[in-house]
This record gives structure tokens, C-alpha cells and sequence, in this order.
């Protein structure tokens, strides 16, 4: 085999997996373009992908994932620690000797008359000092070409490797897509992932959820930084100054939207900006400033296409048009375009579905034409309000970090933390209420903390832990000022009291003002909430007045008995590692709205 590092520890890890998959072919993946469009050639000639309009979508295409293999299987991921302890109660567990040897017996002889492709690959800016280093093996060209778009691939992420041993080893290999066989295993304490039997993405790009989530936040605990389920956007006001806000939602609360936001058009004509950092995850590290920095780990975006229009996101549609991977979305053969469910109010009459069968969007309305959680993997660098700081090895200085989930009644538009201790208290309990029949009743309360549940890689008290050991580095001056927001707030006849969208820029500008101290709050039972003149209400005459802000900014203390308890529930859900403080935090909260 030809190589193309002198490092030790990667070429022995080579020649072992080769020797366990046995495949006919290698190829190293170096980043060059000519070669990336010569696979994807390759693979439109087998079927595995398909070439779009060059028009209309230059350089796009189309794949779809067996029927079996439509999204991450939380019940098939495990975290691999030498004891369960180390896992923790959230995490399936099982044990790491038993588990090499299960997946070794799985992948072995998996890629005769196959081709074995070597990804290497960087989290963040090659070279930053918060970036990582991973190298994906794969018999997948999807998966070459979707880590190539979410990554950066290629001979100069080995050059910054050097001879160093700090990089993730991931094993990939298709098998059979067999959903009995089917695992997606993390060792921490190897800085290894292994996949199985699935072709989807959030399976199988390794540097994903797998290592930008589950083995970041172990390295993470251990090297005192920070790996989080987070958007990183930045709010540029008249003046030009841009402040930083890093912020986790759970699904289907509106995460990607927050991104990318456009500013209402009364914020947008004063010369207000919002840029786009990352719409997923960040690396957060404490500079030689002493503040909290934080880098996007990515280089594109996998997002959820069904529901993405010209409303909804303008900035993600704009990001697909070119360069992109779409996944089980609805192929428009009249055009040789794709659609997906909320796109437009025009589904193609002429089409394939994401299961490749004939579909008639005017006839066949029994099923969708997409699959609900069909994707594009699209260039970071299409996006029109990518930040100009997205390169920056440094990354960017935050300012605030904000939380939010959906709750109808319970929390109010926005609230501050007391101090930090409280806000990891405020992440910790971070939750949603089930809005879809299909996830069992409406309205059930599922915690999310730090909407990091199916991510953490390790037992989650201890990962609580980790955030107050970080507050207790930093100089509170310096440390980012904790919040929590609920868009979805609802009035007695079940309409959502506030706007949301681009709106949310209002809510925003009073926690930069929070934290510039421009502001004074009322202390409430449940933490700092904003005078209701504070918040800009300009433009939305008709929608929003004073009166309906404060029904918003309402603390209902019965509501905050019963949410105490559950919390005291889920608390005791978690084992002996929830810290004091926290326990603390939860007494005050009791006392405050007993």
C-alpha cells in the first residue's frame, strides 16, 4: 500500500484494519477536487448517487440510504467505557474487549471486492489550536463525498498531524446494512468510533455526532475545554461591533432558523447584521484573554430539508444550491431537481419518491414524497450570512450562552441566570414537550440537558461537573452571562404568543445589552427577567403589545412546584454524580416558588 504519512501509530492502525477487512483496492483521500469528482462519477455509474440538473444545481446530487436506515438508532450507539459507571445512566453501555471482538467478527472480510477509502480529516480550521484530527475508513463514496463537504479532507490535515497520536481512529463499513447488525460504538478512552451495517449520515460521517459530540466532550472533560451541542451566531449592531452567542435547542425548536436569522426589516434598515458561525456544534476553549472562545468544528451543514423554504430559512435553501448532497429527498424528473414537503406548494406531478418509486405529488397523498428526515449536506461557505470569522483559528470571543425548548406555559420569553452556577443549574434541566403523536403523547415533558441527551460520552453528572469546574476557571467579568428562552410560549386558546424568526433578533439584542451591562432586570423567583419596556416591541403593532410581552415574562409558581419536582425526578434519574451545587440550585428554586 502506498503511504501518505511516515506516522507510526497510523500506518500500523492501517495495516491491522486492512488485514481484518481485506479489501481489493485503496485509495487515500487527499482533498484534490479532480479526484473527489472522479468517485462521484464513479458512484453515479453504480447508482449510488445520482447527478442533478448542472443548471439549475451544479455540481449536486442525489442518494438514498436502504429504507431500514433513515436515521441515527440511539438504541444502537453505545459508548464503550472500561465500566458502565463511566457511561452513565444515559448512555447504552457495553463492555470495550467484548465489543472490538463483536464488531471485528461483523466487519471482517467486509470489504472483499470493495474499495477501501482513507479519510483524513480535520475538525475545524486545519492547524487551529482548537481543531482535532480524525481519519475515517469507509467502503462508501456517499461517505467520502459528504465528509469532504463537512470536514476538511485531505494530505494537509497529515502534514498538521505530524507524528502526533492525538487522532480519532473511525472504522466504517457498509456490511449488509443489516438493522440486527447495526452499531455505531464510541471507545473515549481510545479515541475510536466504529459503524456497522449503515449507510445514513449521522451513522456513518464519523466526524459528526460520533466524534464532534461523544469523543470531543470526553476528550474535552479530560483537556479542560469544551465540546457542546451548539449554534454559534454573531450579532453585528450599527456601530459594527459583534457580539458572540453560542445556544442549544433541542429538536425541533428552531435551531438552524436561529443561525441563520434575518433580521426584522425595522433591525435590517438601522444596519443590524447576523452572521452565521455554525448552526450545530462548538469547540469552546478559554483564550490567553482569559474569555471563552469557541469555533465551529465543521465545515458544512446536514441539515433536515423537509420544511426548509424561502420563509422558513432563505439562508440554508440558498446554501443547497450548489455543491450539495441531498438524502432521500423527492427526485423531480421533469426537471431533474429535487423537492421535499414544505419546500413550495408545487410538488412535482412527474417524480420518483425517496424510495425511488413513480410518485405523483397531486395523487399520491397518502405518502411523502421525501422522508421526514431526509437532508442536504451543503458547503458552509454558500451560505450568504456565513460569518467572516468562520476561518478563524482563534475562533470567536462569546459573550453569552443561551438555552431554550419548547414549553407552552411553563417558561417565560427570557430569563437570566443569577450567576453561573445557576445557569449550568438552567442547561442541566433543559427541556422540550413532545410535539408529534408519532413520539408517543403530545405534551410530555422529555429533558434534554444541554440538548446534549443522545451526546454526552460520558456519565452526564460528571459532565455536569465539567461545566462548574469551567465556571470556577474564569473570571466572572469575563464568563459568558447565562440565559434561557421559550419561543413557543402559548395563550389560553393554544396560539404561540410570540412571532419567533427573524423576531427573535428583539430578544437577543436585550441579552447582548445584558451582558454589556446597558440594562437593569427584575429579579424574579426563577432568575433575572427583562423590564417589559426593554424589549424592543417596534414593528410588531398588531402582533405583540406590552401587555401580551408581560403574559409572556409571567411566573406561574404552581407550574415551578410541579416543574421542581420533576427535575427533583430526573435528578434522582442520573445516580450520586449530580453535583451539590446543583442540588443547591434546585432548593433555592423550591424555596423561591413554594
Amino acid at each position: 500500500m502506498e503511504r501518505l504519512t511516515t506516522n507510526p501509530t497510523v500506518n500500523a492502525w492501517l495495516d491491522e484494519r486492512i488485514a481484518l477487512l481485506n479489501p481489493d483496492k485503496i485509495v487515500w483521500i487527499t482533498g484534490d477536487k479532480a479526484q473527489l469528482d472522479a468517485l462521484k462519477a464513479e458512484a453515479c455509474e453504480t447508482g449510488e448517487l445520482y447527478k442533478l440538473n448542472e443548471e439549475l444545481l451544479p455540481e449536486c446530487y442525489l442518494h438514498r440510504t436502504a429504507v431500514n436506515d433513515v436515521a441515527r438508532v440511539e438504541a444502537r450507539t453505545f459508548i464503550c467505557t472500561p465500566t458502565k459507571e463511566e457511561a452513565g445512566p444515559l448512555n447504552n453501555w457495553m463492555d470495550p474487549a467484548e465489543t472490538y471482538k463483536m464488531l471485528d467478527d461483523i466487519a471482517r472480510d467486509s470489504y472483499k471486492g470493495r474499495t477501501m477509502y482513507i479519510i483524513p480529516y480535520s475538525m475545524g480550521p486545519i492547524g487551529s489550536p482548537l481543531a482535532k484530527i480524525g481519519i475515517e475508513i469507509t467502503d462508501s463514496i456517499y461517505v467520502v463525498s459528504n465528509m469532504a463537504i463537512m470536514t476538511r479532507v485531505g494530505t494537509k490535515v497529515l502534514e498538521a498531524l505530524g507524528d502526533s497520536d492525538d487522532w480519532v481512529r473511525g472504522t466504517h463499513c457498509k456490511c449488509d446494512i443489516d438493522e440486527e447488525k447495526r452499531y455505531i460504538c464510541q471507545f473515549p478512552q481510545d479515541n475510536a468510533i466504529y459503524s456497522v451495517n449503515s449507510g445514513y449520515g449521522g451513522n456513518v460521517l464519523l466526524g459528526k455526532k460520533c466524534f464532534a459530540l461523544r469523543i470531543a466532550s470526553y476528550q474535552a472533560k479530560n483537556e479542560g475545554w469544551q465540546a457542546e451541542h451548539m449554534l454559534i451566531l454573531g450579532l453585528e449592531n450599527p456601530k459594527g461591533e459583534t457580539k458572540y452567542i453560542c445556544a442549544a435547542f433541542p429538536s425541533a425548536c428552531g435551531k438552524t432558523n436561529l443561525a441563520m436569522m434575518i433580521p426584522p426589516e425595522g433591525y435590517k434598515s438601522k444596519g443590524y447584521k447576523v452572521w452565521c458561525v455554525g448552526d450545530d456544534i462548538s469547540w469552546i476553549r478559554k483564550g490567553a484573554d482569559g474569555r471563552l472562545y469557541a469555533i465551529n468544528p465543521e465545515n458544512g451543514f446536514f441539515g433536515v430539508a423537509p420544511g426548509t423554504n424561502e420563509k422558513s430559512n432563505p439562508n440554508a435553501l440558498a446554501s443547497t444550491k450548489k455543491g450539495t448532497i441531498f438524502t432521500n429527498v423527492c427526485h423531480n424528473l421533469d426537471n431533474n431537481t429535487v423537492w421535499w414537503e414544505g419546500l413550495d406548494k408545487n410538488p412535482p406531478t412527474n417524480a420518483l419518491d425517496w424510495t425511488g418509486k413513480p410518485w405523483n405529488g397531486e395523487v399520491d397523498t397518502d405518502r411523502p414524497g421525501a422522508n421526514p428526515n431526509s437532508r442536504f449536506t451543503a458547503p458552509a461557505k454558500n451560505c450568504p450570512c456565513l460569518s467572516p470569522e468562520f476561518e478563524n483559528p482563534n475562533g470567536v470571543p462569546i459573550s453569552a450562552f443561551v438555552f431554550g425548548g419548547r414549553r407552552a406555559k411553563l417558561a417565560p420569553l427570557v430569563y437570566q441566570s443569577r450567576d453561573w452556577n445557576h445557569g449550568v443549574f438552567i442547561g442541566s434541566v433543559l427541556s422540550s414537550e413532545t410535539t408529534a403523536a408519532a413520539t408517543g403523547a403530545v405534551g410530555v415533558v422529555r429533558r434534554d440537558p444541554m440538548a446534549m441527551r443522545p451526546f454526552i460520552g460520558y456519565d452526564c453528572g460528571t459532565y455536569f461537573q465539567h461545566w462548574l469546574d469551567i465556571g470556577k476557571t474564569l473570571d466572572p467579568e469575563k464568563a459568558p452571562k447565562i440565559f434561557n428562552v421559550n419561543w413557543f410560549r402559548k395563550d389560553d386558546e393554544g396560539h404561540f404568543m410570540w412571532p419567533g424568526f427573524g423576531d427573535n433578533l428583539r430578544v437577543l439584542e436585550w441579552i447582548i445589552k445584558r451582558c454589556d451591562g446597558e440594562v437593569d432586570a427584575d429579579e424574579t423567583p426563577i432568575g433575572f427577567m427583562p423590564k417589559p419596556e426593554d424589549i424592543n416591541l417596534e414593528g410588531l403593532e398588531g402582533e405583540v403589545d406590552i401587555n401580551r410581552l408581560k403574559e409572556m415574562l409571567n411566573v406561574d409558581k404552581a407550574l415551578w412546584q410541579e416543574e421542581a419536582k420533576g427535575i427533583e425526578e430526573f435528578y434522582a434519574s442520573l445516580g450520586n454524580t449530580v453535583p451539590k451545587e446543583l442540588y443547591d440550585c434546585l432548593e433555592t428554586l423550591k424555596k423561591n416558588v413554594g
